[in-house]
């Protein structure tokens, strides 16, 4: 068979289209003071706490969020997590960022903090505390090379569990001012026959946009 062959046969292959698994999600809101138009000229970060030995909170997650609010309401500057923590470096570092509301009141003595947030105009800072993992996985599957080609034959099944809970502080009245929960379970499979499928619960993104539309709720003058 000719490699142009090949080619016309294999097509057909790469450009089926990605397929999608079922998720699920919940999400539980408690907000004590919240905007009544938005939060003005005033910015808004997003920080994911990493301060936990067993996981960190992802980057891509926080970045998603950030994306998510930024997207649906241009009015609202989010300033970019990397950007705010070398801004205030070290009072952000994971060994040394504040872990309660009432640790305001302290940082905020630190002149050169006080500041970096006035020039930042930051009025909120939301800590996104949680992770994505994999619960269990089964199945198998064998790929191989033969004098007809290669394939690959099988079934694998997983699942991810997502679990993301945002704290909002408030830098005026050195208090928290809101609280999200947000949940998501979904299975992926990976059929193959010949070409693996991977089917794909997008549970992370899932739980990203459960927490960027709550959040919109509290931030924008537009939800």
């Amino acid at each position: 068979m000719s490699m142009m062959r090949r080619a016309l046969l294999l097509a057909p292959l790469v450009s089926l289209p990605l397929l999608t698994g079922c998720v699920t999600a919940t999400v539980d809101e408690m907000v004590f003071n919240e905007p009544v138009e938005g939060i003005g000229d005033a910015s808004v970060v997003i920080l994911g706490r990493r301060h936990a030995s067993d996981y960190e909170t992802e980057p891509d997650f926080i970045e998603c969020v950030g994306d998510h609010i930024s997207s649906r309401d241009n009015s609202i500057e989010v300033i970019d997590e990397l950007d705010f923590i070398n801004a205030l470096y070290p009072w952000f570092e994971p060994r040394t960022a504040p872990l309660y509301p009432e640790d305001l009141e302290k940082l905020l003595q630190q002149p050169p903090v006080a500041q970096r947030l006035a020039e930042l105009r930051t009025q909120y800072m939301i800590w996104i505390d949680g992770s994505t993992i994999r619960t269990d996985s089964a199945g198998s599957m064998t790929c191989g090379i033969g004098p007809g080609g290669a394939g690959c034959f099988g079934f694998g099944t997983w699942g991810n569990d997502s679990d993301y809970e945002a704290t909002i502080w408030d830098f005026t009245n050195r208090a928290e001012v809101g609280r999200i929960n947000a949940s998501a379970s979904g299975q992926s499979y990976m059929p193959a026959v010949v070409v693996p499928i991977p089917i794909i619960a997008p549970v992370q993104g899932t739980a990203c946009d459960s927490v960027g539309d709550q959040l919109l709720q509290f931030l924008s003058s537009e939800y």
